[in-house]
């Protein structure tokens, strides 16, 4: 299979944000909780549940367009929703990077930015 590489990262992807989507989703009052610890020290402390629901829009669709993707190289061998999947996991990322930045989390960020990475090469690849 010529795109083994693509089809493995954007399943990383779309396990990664589905289900990260649904934690948020099932558990939001114990997700408001910590952020609400986690962020009381940031520009974030009064827009956190705004920006809590911006990340699970985000993740959502970067996780449904990943699988998407998926199964798009299988049936034949389309990029388009991969590459919109990869980017919206980028942006995601980002978007959480920015929060654990503001939040001065720096061990947070870290961890974030080792996802980025096969997000990046997923966009580099499906480009």
């Amino acid at each position: 299979m010529n795109n083994s590489a693509s089809v493995l990262v954007l399943l990383f992807l779309a396990v990664t944000f589905v289900q990260s989507a649904y934690e948020k989703v099932f558990s939001w009052d114990v997700t408001i909780a910590w952020m609400k610890e986690h962020f009381e020290k940031s520009v974030l402390k009064n827009t956190f549940p705004l920006a809590l629901f911006i990340l699970l829009v985000l993740e959502l669709v970067a996780g449904i367009l990943s699988l998407a993707g998926c199964m798009e190289l299988f049936i034949n061998g389309g990029r388009t929703f991969g590459f919109y999947g990869a980017i919206f996991s980028c942006i995601a990322l980002l978007y959480m990077l920015l929060g654990q930045r503001l939040a001065r989390d720096y061990d947070g960020a870290r961890t974030i930015a080792i996802y980025y990475i096969p997000a990046i090469l997923a966009v580099f690849w499906l480009s």
